[in-house]
């Protein structure tokens, strides 16, 4: 019995040789013809790509089209500056959405595309005046190719996505990828000068290597759709950038196509963000949400009308949580002005439905009256929300 054990193990040993014999063989032979093929003047080894290769290589040649360079001057004499900036184009007869500080100041602006012709009569259509976003048109500009725009409320952290821009102002449809680092940043940028900061939320945070000269370039996923707009950097890090989400100028951008003209619709209120720590501090019945202050209701405004009150806690605008995809004053931007929006609030914790008809946000408002909507301002607490040890820059150049 025992010597029959014994040739069984034998017999397994030699049949497991036996196999990994013919593996290796196997093996061997499919690494040699694949080193013969490598070594073959026939084989391109750029196009052996992966499939996200092959996807952001596509959306490069896809996207790239639609993107401009913008270059600036302003001031006269000894005292002129240029700077350079990225735009995206939305329609075939020449509007532009950019940052508004790329064209900040300037006297003249010329805008040159993708197959290098340059335009430079430019109107300014408006600027955003809650928003580091600003609208241009190219005069005389006809069959441009307009980029197709995506959701920003789906991105999902860890998502890949593209940056194309006009980097340093010397190297025109610069493209690098990256990924979603984070959503709905709060920031504070300012000027590589060192002038005044502007505060920004909701911000697309990015790994995707972002530079000077890029502000205003679109941030694409993998299906060529713009999902946000390059705005600033962390200049003390690596790999921290921010976009504006795409969202926020749709409403705008439709008043923009259709009348020629920037309006951007408000609701009316001034609020805090409330955070789980606010939450706990003044025992709310939700962990997020916008909290109207005390005379935070403007008197005759469109949440007024629709009876919104002080102390009501607004925790859903249309179908999106507020805090989970964006503050108040981000998803009302997705709006235009007399479009009817359903408002969701809980007062004294008992939800209540509203019907709110938007209005136009004045030219030259007191925006300091409306904070909610100049950046909403996070409740009074213990912990400290400020961006501690960050320099942020715009991406301006020159």
């Amino acid at each position: 019995m025992g010597n029959k054990k014994v040739l069984y193990v034998i017999l397994a040993v030699i049949c497991l040789s036996l196999t990994a014999c013919a593996g290796a063989g196997v093996m061997y032979s499919l690494m040699s013809a694949n080193r013969s093929e490598l070594n073959s003047n026939s084989i391109d080894g750029n196009k052996l790509q992966l499939k996200n290769e092959t996807s952001i290589a596509k959306v490069a040649s896809d996207v790239a089209p639609s993107v401009v360079s913008i270059t600036t001057k302003s001031g006269a004499g000894l005292s002129s500056k240029q700077g350079a900036g990225t735009g995206i184009v939305v329609s075939e007869d020449g509007y532009v959405i950019t940052n508004k500080h790329v064209i900040k100041n300037a006297s003249d602006i010329a805008v040159t595309t993708s197959d290098g012709l340059i335009f430079d009569n430019i109107k300014t259509i408006g600027e955003d005046p809650l928003n580091d976003v600003a609208f241009l048109k190219i005069n005389g500009a006809k069959k441009l190719k307009p980029a197709k725009l995506g959701n920003s409320s789906t991105l999902q952290i860890g998502q890949n996505v593209v940056a194309i821009g006009n980097t340093l102002g010397l190297y025109q449809n610069t493209v690098t990828s990256g990924i979603v680092s984070g959503l709905g940043r709060p920031a504070a940028a300012s000027s590589q000068s060192g002038g005044s900061a502007e505060s920004l939320n909701d911000l697309i945070q990015t790994d995707t290597a972002i530079n000077p000269g890029n502000s205003g370039g679109p941030l694409v996923n993998l299906a060529g759709q713009v999902i946000g707009i390059n705005t600033a950097i962390v200049s003390n890090a690596q790999g921290i950038g921010f976009a504006i989400p795409i969202d926020v100028v749709k409403g705008m951008l439709e008043g923009v196509l259709k009348k020629g003209k920037l309006e951007r619709a408000y609701l009316g209120v001034r609020y805090g963000e409330i955070t789980p720590a606010i939450a706990k501090q003044r025992n709310l019945s939700t962990n997020r949400g916008a909290l109207v202050a005390e005379d935070g209701v403007e008197s005759g405004g469109p949440a007024d009308k629709a009876g919104i009150k002080p102390g009501d806690i607004i925790t859903k605008v249309g179908d999106l949580v507020v805090g989970e995809k964006g503050n108040v004053s981000s998803l009302i931007s997705r709006y235009k002005p007399g479009d009817n929006v359903d408002i969701v609030a809980l007062r004294n914790g008992k939800q209540i439905n509203f019907k709110v008809r938007l209005g136009v946000l004045k030219s030259g408002a007191k925006l300091n009256s409306l904070q909610s909507e100049d950046g909403s301002k996070e409740l009074d607490s213990d912990s400290d929300s400020s961006n501690k040890g960050m320099s942020l820059e715009d991406l301006f150049g020159f």
